[in-house]
């Protein structure tokens, strides 16, 4: 009972499940998951530690950078969750916009070709004159 409630205990938490969610899309390193879901370094790897202790997620380094996805070989019990959270979260506005991130971080490394602190303060600046673009077309319908 214990192990069930504290599995239910990590998922409560947005951020996690974001987190989790977002890594159920694609590998990435932290400093991807910091500007897809808008956390600090500590706050990303705080979470993706728990998540890891938990069995739900695998790492492995390239260099400096950490990389972290959805683990291959999850309990029958973790599989089912993740499909249960995929078919909860498939419309909602939160998972929609990170998935939107997800592919916004993706085309920004490819013609980037780097990750690294600067790379994502690039980001998150790009990504904010997106939104703002986006925001000032909807004003103007």
């Amino acid at each position: 009972m214990k192990k069930v409630a504290e599995l239910f205990k990590v998922l409560s938490d947005v951020n996690r499940l974001r987190l989790l969610m977002v890594l159920d899309r694609k590998e990435l390193c932290v400093c991807q998951l910091m500007g897809i879901v808008g956390l600090s370094q500590p706050l990303v790897s705080r979470n993706l530690s728990i998540l890891s202790r938990m069995g739900f997620l695998e790492e492995r380094k390239e260099g400096k950078l950490k990389f972290y996805r959805i683990k291959k070989d999850m309990t029958d019990e973790k599989r089912a969750i993740m499909e249960l959270l995929r078919s909860a979260l498939s419309d909602d506005d939160v998972y929609l916009q990170d998935i939107e991130a997800v592919q916004d971080c993706t085309e920004f490394q490819k013609r980037t070709g780097r990750c690294d602190m600067d790379a994502f303060r690039e980001f998150m600046r790009w990504r904010m004159e997106k939104k703002s673009k986006r925001d000032t077309r909807k004003e103007a319908v």
